[in-house]
């Protein structure tokens, strides 16, 4: 089995469609108030309406970057903070959270 598809939750769309368009390009379809699919981002997904943020620390999405300083750029331009940055064998990555609480990470092969 492979995955198709990935949802996040959030509790302000305009917020998430405003942050995932200006740091990644990623563009949305609006399905009424209550969902908004996403394309343009490698595998496509979409934002569910919940009314209480996501709990840190579940599973985490990691993003792939071959321009890993302007990631972290595009990331803290779109209104997020960088945490958890860690260099690893064969790589480093970035984790930072969406305007919902989504934790996520992009990391980089060095």
């Amino acid at each position: 089995m492979n995955i198709d598809y990935v949802e996040f939750p959030s509790t302000n769309m305009d917020a998430m469609k405003a942050f995932y368009g200006s740091a990644f390009g990623w563009e949305f379809q609006d399905w009424g108030p209550e969902y908004v699919s996403f394309s343009k981002s490698g595998l496509e997904g979409g934002f569910r309406l919940e009314e209480d943020a996501a709990p840190r620390g579940g599973t985490i999405v990691i993003l792939v970057t071959d321009e890993y300083e302007a990631a972290k750029d595009a990331v803290r331009n779109a209104g997020s903070e960088l945490f958890n940055e860690q260099e690893f064998p064969g790589g480093k990555r970035f984790h930072f959270l969406d305007p919902s609480g989504n934790e996520l990470a992009i990391w980089t092969k060095v």
